[in-house]
Parts: C-alpha cells; sequence; structure tokens
C-alpha cells in the first residue's frame, strides 16, 4: 500500500473550482434535500444541517438524521413525499444508482426542483479531502472543512503507524444487505470497505474487481475462508445472532464462523469515504484484532 501520508499531501494540491453560473444558483439553495448518505454525513460535519429538509433512508449517520424528514431509499424515492417539502435542491451522489427511480427523477425535473451533484468522487483519501473542501466552499463553512480535513490527517497518521507495526494480518471478508435488491452482497478488496480494512491491517480475501459482489454460490464464501467476516448492521440485525448469521450459504465452513469470529458493524462506518474515515479504520482494526 502507498504510504497513506503521501496520499493526503497529494490530495492537498487539489483544488475546487466553483464560479459556474450553475454552481452559483444552486449555492442560494436553503431548503435542500440529501439523497447521499455521504452528503448528509459531511453536511452535518460542516454544520449546515439547518439547510436540510429532508434526508434519504440510506443517511443514517449522524443520529440527528433520524429528526429530518425521510424521503425514502435514494433509489426509490417518493415524488410526494420530496415535494411536500418545498426543497430548492436536491443533492445526489451522481452515477447509475446515486437517485431513482427513473420516473421519479423524471418527475422531479419537471416540476422544476433542481438537481445537483458535487464535482469530487471521494474513491480514496486525497480525493475526499478534495470533496470536503468543495462542499465547504458551497456551504460557505470553508474553516470547518478544513477542521474536518486536519482530524482527517491527524486520524489517518495513526492509520500509517498501525501498517508499519503489523505481522499477521488476519484474512477478512465484509458482507452487506443490498436493501435495493434484497440479497445479501460481499464487499470487493476495489470496494471502500475493502480499502479500510486493508488499512486497519486485515487482508482482503476476495477480489473480483467489482465493488460488491452478489454471492452466487456458498463455494465463494468456503473458498475465500476468512478469518474474520464483517456483517453490516440492517444485514446483521434481520437475522439476529451470530448463529443465523452462519446459516448464510458458506459461511459455516469458513474458519469466521468456527471461531465465533463475526462481528456486526455499521455500513455508515464502511461503505463510503468521509471525514470519520481515519477513525472507522482505527475502530476497524479494534474489532479485527480482538
Amino acid at each position: 500500500m502507498k504510504n497513506i501520508w503521501t496520499l493526503i499531501l497529494i490530495g492537498l494540491l487539489g483544488a475546487c473550482n466553483l464560479n459556474t453560473e450553475a454552481t452559483k444558483e444552486v449555492k442560494k439553495a436553503e431548503r435542500i434535500i440529501s439523497a447521499s448518505k455521504q452528503y448528509t454525513e459531511i453536511i452535518y460535519a460542516l454544520g449546515a444541517d439547518d439547510k436540510l429538509v429532508g434526508v434519504d433512508l440510506s443517511s443514517s449517520y449522524p443520529p440527528e438524521t433520524s429528526q429530518k424528514p425521510n424521503v425514502g431509499y435514494h433509489m426509490h424515492l417518493s415524488v410526494e413525499g420530496m415535494a411536500s417539502l418545498n426543497p430548492d435542491l436536491i443533492l445526489h451522489g451522481g452515477g447509475k444508482f446515486s437517485i431513482g427511480p427513473p420516473e421519479a427523477v423524471n418527475q422531479l425535473k419537471k416540476v422544476g426542483i433542481p438537481m445537483h451533484t458535487f464535482d469530487t468522487k471521494a474513491k480514496d483519501i486525497p480525493t475526499t479531502i478534495q470533496l470536503m473542501r468543495e462542499m465547504g466552499a458551497f456551504f460557505d463553512k470553508k474553516e470547518e472543512a478544513e477542521k474536518l480535513i486536519q482530524k482527517l490527517e491527524s486520524d489517518m497518521n495513526k492509520v500509517q503507524i498501525i501498517q508499519d507495526t503489523i505481522q499477521n494480518r488476519p484474512k477478512v471478508l465484509a458482507i452487506h444487505f443490498g436493501q435495493a435488491m434484497n440479497i445479501y452482497l460481499a464487499l470487493d478488496k476495489t470496494s471502500v470497505g475493502g480499502q479500510m480494512i486493508e488499512w486497519a491491517g486485515g487482508e482482503y480475501c476476495l477480489n473480483k474487481g467489482k465493488g460488491m459482489n452478489r454471492i452466487t454460490s456458498p463455494e465463494m464464501i468456503a473458498r475465500a475462508n476468512p478469518d474474520v467476516i464483517l456483517l453490516t448492521g440492517f444485514g446483521y440485525d434481520r437475522l439476529g445472532s451470530v448463529e443465523k448469521v452462519k446459516e448464510i450459504p458458506g459461511i459455516a465452513l469458513t474458519n469466521a464462523a468456527k471461531n465465533d469470529k463475526i462481528y456486526r458493524v455499521e455500513a455508515h462506518d464502511l461503505i463510503y469515504f468521509g471525514p470519520r474515515t481515519g477513525k472507522n479504520v482505527l475502530k476497524l482494526n479494534e474489532i479485527i484484532f480482538q
């Protein structure tokens, strides 16, 4: 893995340009709906949550998001529910799976509610820093953004120290319940969670080149044979216990199941990069090596 501190320094060189006429217009928004869990967390961290009138179902951090009206899952949005909040802007992450269904998006466009996605896509630490800077400028919270960046840098510095001391890396697999498809998905080494687990000292044991993988057979899990399995909150809670998790095809055959190394983690700690990423990696290190 490249030196994390080097990556952060590269990220500090990034600059965000918010001077387009379109951006100036959406920056005037005072009644915003966030359909991105990543954006929602950063908005709260910046102290700009007073502009939020609604959030999507996946926006579960911080806990205060539960006090905002919920507009449904970001891929199954309720047009009526959103329109009733009288928003002047909808934020979403961009990309094929960021907002839907298509008919709802078309209806929102027809009624003239602007939609916006930030230019920076946070796929690593440098771009996470860029995104926080971009959003800090958008919400006139530049100083707050810099404080968040300093904290992230500090936490990632601690992660680097851990990286330098780890000798034996347990094989780790993370499983997430996809609410849109109603199935369990195995995170890939290339996913956000896969990267974070490797930073935390684990050896991620599934690498198919996709962010999420449908669990197609028991053999897929058995071949990976993780020493530790992490299951995100919703998927764990709907089963209710480690013994029930072991009933997912293939899991009972793993070292993790045999040694009861199956743990619940919050999805918002593992699925996207944000201001708490360094802190979450340190938390993962404690879980993996307990």
